[in-house]
């Protein structure tokens, strides 16, 4: 509003220059004494339109910086709420165009538009300032605003179309560099750097193309207004000196006129900042979905004091794609029990962790935790109350330290260190150069520790639901063994999930789950399951023959045959 204001007042000190120089005109060359008045007029009005000019600058280069800020907080806000297979949509590449060069042309729409306005109030108030001096000047005016007003809509269309385009095409040369340097290693190792170079830099003759296109539009717009202007000026000049001639006009309203007929033809500034806002808004257009994505919704239902974890799904599907991932999945894992998944590669296990934790809601189905639905609890309230451990942990924080306690209400130094001993992380963390204090990024650690500082992270806060999604698949078997004896620990205080991928683990577990093609084809003890022989299949990699069918006693509390 600020901005609107200033550039308003700007508009209007150019309005009224035209006729107070007119006027001080006439009255110098009327004889009488100097016009002081009239020429104070003047001056005053020279000084207020460059101060508002200034003032429409740094206003707006503030609002522009403000509003950027405010737009990238809200979009990484919206990105880090969502559900992650939401946030997974966009790709890192189109990801960092949106939040860098996007979120800042979008910011620059409320200026944009505020300039755009007055530089139409310019060309609108002086037409009618030609009106009033002298309306046949003006009717000759009006001869060329058709052939305007279609060069203006042209301009306007064309440039929102080529801008979306080169922005789009940005966003795909971001998205191929980010995967070549995530992938960095493999394009080493594969030795094909020239590949990924010439891929990465393959639409970059698009993007040139888009950006001719883009100096074509004002080109032709630049072009055709060079030609229609001067013939329009001189029109409006012609009949107001022959109007002068006549004795219709004096002297001060001839220069009034021509004040004014510059102002109304003032299509550069018109199309500059239709241009700028065409721009914004196309920026816009692509910033609005991911300040769209959804939050999970809650009812502000409360989990109950003192619940141990029971973990009961009842029902849940899930389908992504048109593929169904999750079809009728009814499980209940009792407090402080443990629960194996299993299942061949594709059988959803990763899915129902996912469901599990609230990280994804079912398209059909609930899940509830301690008898709570977990749709109706708030998402901050699920977070501190169900903990994740992942196959590739990313490790957030400035310090190792820093890693393991991230995460909402970190743990104190003593149960961070606690946590790394129970997953046979503190033995490595101590042989850093700077022990739990050692950079992240100075770390040298393999994938099998990653995991570990990922368990830790997990088991300082387990909450009532943890659940490991894999979590222990670069372990070697006596690591993973030590890990698993500490994970028996929390035994009737917290609920277990396990994605499992090694027999030994299953049979650790009070129950295992066992998936195939998102089904539940059967619920019981791992050395019940184990007579099956498709069930054995799982752990060496292989399909079963297709005449297997599971027993009877692997159906468990599932309560019907496959």
């Amino acid at each position: 509003m600020a901005v609107l204001v200033c550039d308003i007042a700007g508009a209007l000190c150019a309005l009224a220059m035209p006729l107070a120089l007119g006027l001080t005109i006439d009255r110098l060359l009327g004889g009488g004494a100097v016009p002081w008045a009239w020429i104070a007029v003047c001056a005053a009005l020279v000084v207020a339109e460059t101060a508002s000019d200034a003032a429409v600058t740094v206003l707006g280069g503030v609002h522009s910086a403000r509003l950027t800020t405010r737009l990238r907080e809200l979009a990484l806000d919206r990105l880090l709420r969502t559900e992650p297979r939401r946030a997974a949509e966009f790709s890192p590449g189109d990801l960092t165009t949106r939040l860098t060069a996007t979120a800042t042309a979008a910011a620059g729409a409320p200026v944009a538009a505020a300039g755009a306005l007055c530089a139409v109030l310019l060309p609108v108030g002086g037409l009618i300032g030609v009106a009033v001096t002298d309306f046949w000047t003006a009717l000759a005016f009006l001869l060329g605003v058709p052939p305007l007003v279609l060069l203006l809509r042209a301009f306007t269309r064309d440039t929102g179309a080529v801008t979306a385009d080169y922005q789009r095409t940005q966003a795909v040369v971001a998205t191929r560099l980010a995967e070549a340097v995530d992938g960095a290693a493999t394009v080493r190792a594969a030795g094909s750097a020239r590949q990924e170079h010439a891929r990465i830099t393959a639409p970059l003759g698009e993007l040139a193309a888009h950006g001719r296109r883009t100096w074509r539009v004002h080109g032709r717009a630049v072009g055709l207004s060079s030609v229609l202007l001067p013939v329009l000026t001189a029109l409006v000049l012609g009949v107001a000196g022959l109007r002068l001639a006549a004795g219709a006009l004096t002297v001060g309203e001839l220069v009034t006129v021509s004040r004014y007929a510059a102002l109304a033809m003032g299509i550069g500034a018109v199309t500059g900042a239709l241009g700028a806002l065409a721009r914004s808004r196309a920026a816009g257009e692509r910033l609005g979905p991911v300040l769209a994505l959804p939050e999970p919704g809650h009812r502000g239902a409360v989990l109950p004091p003192g619940g141990h974890g029971t973990l009961t799904v009842t029902g849940v599907d899930v389908t992504r794609g048109g593929r169904a991932l999750l079809r009728n999945v009814t499980l209940r894992v009792p407090g402080g029990s443990s629960m194996a998944v299993v299942g061949l590669s594709g059988s959803g296990k990763s899915v129902l962790a996912a469901v599990a934790g609230r990280l994804c809601d079912p398209d059909a189905g609930s899940v509830a935790l301690d008898g709570v639905a977990l749709r109706d609890v708030a998402p901050d309230r699920v977070r501190r109350e169900v903990s994740y451990a992942f196959a590739a942990p990313v490790l957030f924080g400035a310090t190792v330290a820093d890693a393991i306690a991230f995460g909402a209400d970190p743990p104190d130094a003593g149960a961070v260190r606690a946590a790394a001993e129970a997953a046979e992380a503190d033995g490595f963390v101590r042989l850093l150069p700077e022990g739990y204090d050692t950079p992240v990024e100075r770390a040298p650690l393999s994938g099998g520790e990653r995991q570990r500082l990922g368990l830790a992270r997990a088991f300082a806060r387990p909450g009532r639901l943890l659940i490991l999604d894999d979590a222990t698949s670069g372990l070697d078997t006596a690591t993973e063994r030590r890990v698993q004896r500490a994970l028996d620990r929390h035994d009737g205080r917290c609920t277990r999930l396990v994605v499992a991928h090694r027999a030994s683990t299953a049979a650790r577990a009070d129950r295992v789950v066992w998936l195939a093609d998102g089904t539940v084809r059967g619920i019981g003890r791992h050395e019940q399951l184990w007579r099956d022989p498709a069930y054995r299949a799982v752990f060496r990699g292989a399909e079963a023959p297709p005449s297997a069918e599971p027993r009877r006693d692997t159906v468990g509390e599932h309560g019907a045959r496959p």
